[in-house]
């Protein structure tokens, strides 16, 4: 039986949601998914429709999640169902939503100096199979200063600053560019590369990273049933809503 997952694409346009929306969903299908994607968060109110599925994807940046649809993500994610992204289509996606950043995993602060900033992708070797046989790389993009959960597995780094701004004031400091975390049985993968969908042409480590994160994320669930993990222990307490 394929696995199933549903794309959401929309917000700012800026970060081409409908190209980015589309690659992903490519690289899914070539991976044995049945994909669906959404100009609008409207069937997140499904809860049990989206309970079904194996993984969600978002490529939606800014705009405002509901309640109801906020609840349904988070207990489908609790459940075992994958959460992916990248750039601000994930980790700027709800700016006002605290329960949306405790699961991604951080939220998007600064660019310094805007597009067309070279850095370098440091990868954090032996952390992960996401990353396994890649080496760092350049890219020239986009330089995200996120504001992090310290639980995240990092998977790569960058180092600040690059560009002249206040922050030089600072130590150095290494940014995550990728990482993983946990939401009860869910898995949740991020990563920062993607201002434009270009990006993952110009740095093929940068799609091999999504790429991978994405299928990561959607084995979860399988791993959840597979070792009767339940979402009692979790649930017990959460008084979120």
């Amino acid at each position: 039986m394929s696995k199933k997952a549903w794309i959401f694409q929309g917000g700012w346009n800026g970060h081409e949601p409908q190209l980015t929306s589309k690659r992903f969903s490519d690289l899914l299908v070539k991976n044995g998914y049945e994909t669906e994607i959404f100009d609008s968060l409207e069937p997140l109110e499904n809860e049990e429709a989206v309970q079904a599925l194996d993984l969600l994807v978002f490529c939606w940046t800014m705009g405002e999640i509901s309640g109801p649809q906020m609840k349904s993500v988070s207990k489908a994610v609790g459940a075992g169902v994958g959460l992916a992204g990248c750039h601000g289509g994930m980790c700027d996606s709800f700016r006002q939503n605290t329960e949306w950043q405790f699961l991604t995993g951080g939220q998007w602060v600064s660019h310094p100096g805007g597009d067309g900033i070279e850095y370098t992708v440091n990868i954090c070797h032996g952390s992960s199979p996401i990353i396994e046989g890649l080496e760092d790389f350049p890219v020239c993009s986009e330089h995200y200063y996120l504001h992090i959960d310290p639980s995240i597995e990092v998977l790569a780094t960058t180092r600040f600053p690059v560009v002249n701004y206040y922050h030089i004031s600072n130590k150095p400091v290494d940014m995550p560019v990728a990482w993983t975390k946990f939401w009860g049985n869910g898995r949740v993968f991020y990563t920062s590369l993607g201002h434009h969908d270009d990006v993952f042409d110009k740095s093929p480590n940068a799609q091999i990273i999504m790429e991978r994160g994405m299928l990561w994320a959607g084995e979860g669930k399988q791993y959840a049933i597979d070792h009767n993990l339940t979402t009692e222990r979790f649930e017990n307490k959460a008084k979120m809503y």
